[in-house]
């Protein structure tokens, strides 16, 4: 169990405590502020993280990665995710009594992407005034209309929508414990959070609780979990497919791909060589 768990989950999962999806954002102001900057801010946010990643790339590394580590912590206790497999989004939803569908933030404000409605947040209270205030100097939207009341049922459709386009799944706090977002993104579509994870080593986004299995006596070496695997951690050599368990993140999304149910998720604790590996 990953420290976030120990810390918020009350001997559950972090993001399958009721409490953390309860708080009350008209009388919050501290959390419903931090939502409304955030997402006003996104876009300066953005460009001046990434900016300041690439210079931390260039020092010297014992003051890289100290600089890293010190925003990583900063981090925790406001904004950080952790990618979740299909059925335990369906949990997360069945805690939230408002499920509202929004265009990608991120994809808003990377150079030549679509923002594609593929962000769900999951609340128990209505959330739209707060996003309409967040995003109205937008000046390309989105509108309030664009902000989606959506049924579980119809939230599911779209993650498998999103798991057959590749995007893996994360959940997301706002101001820890606080959790109100599951996003579906890949590198390619711009995620910031798997940019500056992944790309320069500043933690904002921590492994999952899950990690892959492939069962080679079912595996008919097709290659399709090694096109739909977000992170890489699938490979193949010649007519040969492999999974580099340490370079996979939990998601679950190489499932989907496969047709001969090769491949399934195992609890981390219990994969000795990756069970501390977040």
């Amino acid at each position: 169990m990953c420290r976030f768990c120990v810390e918020h989950g009350e001997g559950e999962r972090w993001y399958l405590n009721a409490r953390n999806y309860a708080y009350d954002l008209a009388s919050d102001v501290r959390r419903s502020t931090y939502i409304r900057e955030f997402i006003a801010g996104f876009g300066q946010m953005r460009s001046s993280a990434l900016a300041w990643a690439e210079r931390a790339d260039r020092l010297p590394v014992p003051l890289s990665r100290a600089g890293k580590a010190l925003v990583s912590r900063r981090m925790r206790s406001r904004h950080f995710g952790q990618p979740v497999p299909i059925e335990e989004c369906a949990r997360i939803l069945g805690l939230a009594t408002s499920v509202t569908v929004i265009p990608c933030i991120c994809r808003m404000h990377a150079p030549g992407k679509r923002a594609d409605e593929v962000c769900i947040l999951v609340t128990t209270q209505p959330i739209e005034a707060l996003l309409a205030d967040g995003f109205k100097d937008y000046r390309n939207g989105p509108e309030p209309g664009d902000f989606h009341r959506i049924s579980t049922h119809e939230a599911m459709r779209l993650l498998e929508e999103c798991e057959r386009s590749g995007l893996m799944h994360s959940v997301w706090t706002f101001i820890t414990p606080f959790t109100a977002a599951i996003c579906n993104c890949e590198l390619e579509s711009g995620c910031m959070a798997m940019h500056m994870t992944l790309g320069h080593g500043v933690k904002l986004m921590w492994r999952g609780e899950w990690v892959a299995e492939l069962d080679q006596a079912r595996c008919h070496q097709c290659g399709a979990c090694v096109r739909r695997c977000p992170f890489g951690a699938i490979l193949r050599s010649g007519r040969s497919v492999t999974l580099r368990r340490a370079d996979c993140w939990g998601c679950g999304v190489c499932r989907s791909a496969c047709a001969y149910d090769a491949l399934r998720l195992v609890d981390r604790r219990q994969v000795r060589p990756v069970a501390n590996l977040w």
